[in-house]
């Protein structure tokens, strides 16, 4: 067997490649990917103990990360030289990749690219909720050096590769202030008063958990609109980060406490209304509403 295993089986340079040096290069391979996972647990640990620099839990996560995957470059490295590859002609190897790049590696390339860019820039970090324009909406719960996955509040999770968070319009709620204001639209009907619309709802407003009403961030009420069978409000309020990370819920939430609060306060939210101009011929209208017609004629004038 082991005569079997050392004999050559093709020759890569000056070094003639064999069983053996395959399962090497695989234990080579193991190892460093072992030690990069082992490396990133350990400094990360360090780094929230103290017992290094001060830096964020995203900046820890970015630290550790660019480690890891320096480890892993390095490994493959080693493990080529080990197989007899000659290192010195990674210029024609860095050639050949280019002509792989431009004719259908490019994404795969611009998603490296654009993973190490995140990492490195830390404008998009795990936790961070953001709103893609592709229509992605959660919670940043893993970035990798080709995707970075997004967990919806439905639990669902998304993989973006990481080029559309360079390429695309990002919007990231939670960059540098875990506080966010929302705009929540009503209508109420016309004649009703403006100062019990703005007192109820802005009542309405507080009684829910997470509503921030202080200094710089006050709670408001806006007219914004004569609209066609209403006058149109708006709710203007500073919401927490567990508000603000449920978009949905949260707009839901203050639209059940408005309409129980106007329905209290007997504003009346109208429904649509519309006008009938009839321009020839003769239309009879029974206001009494009744259920049979009281005679003959009028019973020809209804149809």
């Amino acid at each position: 067997m082991l005569d079997w295993s050392a004999r050559p089986w093709f020759r890569l340079g000056n070094t003639d490649i064999t069983l053996l040096r395959v399962v090497g290069l695989i234990v080579i391979l193991c190892f460093f990917w072992w030690f990069a996972s082992l490396l990133e647990r350990s400094l990360r640990q360090m780094v929230r103990a103290g017992k290094m620099v001060k830096l964020s839990e995203p900046a820890i996560f970015a630290l550790t990360r660019i480690v890891r995957y320096l480890v892993w470059i390095l490994g493959s490295i080693v493990g080529l030289a080990y197989l007899g590859f000659d290192l010195a002609s990674l210029a024609i190897v860095g050639d050949a990749m280019s002509v792989g790049i431009g004719f259908g590696l490019q994404n795969i390339f611009s998603n490296l690219v654009s993973g190490i860019l995140i990492l490195i820039e830390k404008t998009l970090k795990v936790g961070d909720f953001v709103d893609l324009q592709s229509g992605v909406v959660g919670k940043v719960t893993e970035i990798g050096l080709r995707y970075t996955r997004v967990t919806t509040n439905d639990n669902v999770d998304v993989i973006v590769p990481n080029s559309e968070f360079i390429n695309g319009r990002v919007t990231n709620w939670t960059l540098d202030d875990n506080l966010r204001r929302i705009h929540v639209p009503f209508g109420v009907a016309y004649g009703s008063s403006k100062d019990a619309v703005r007192d109820a709802v802005a009542a309405a407003a507080r009684r829910v958990s997470g509503t921030i009403d202080q200094p710089g961030r006050v709670l408001e009420v806006w007219l914004v609109n004569f609209g066609e069978s209403s006058l149109d409000f708006e709710l203007v309020v500073w919401v927490g980060q567990e508000l603000a990370l449920s978009p949905g819920r949260t707009h839901a939430r203050y639209l059940w406490e408005i309409e129980t609060a106007l329905g209290i306060a007997g504003i009346e939210i109208p429904f649509p209304q519309r006008d009938l101009h009839v321009r020839s011929g003769r239309l009879t209208v029974d206001l009494a509403g009744a259920s049979q017609p009281s005679s003959p004629g009028q019973e020809s004038a209804a149809r």
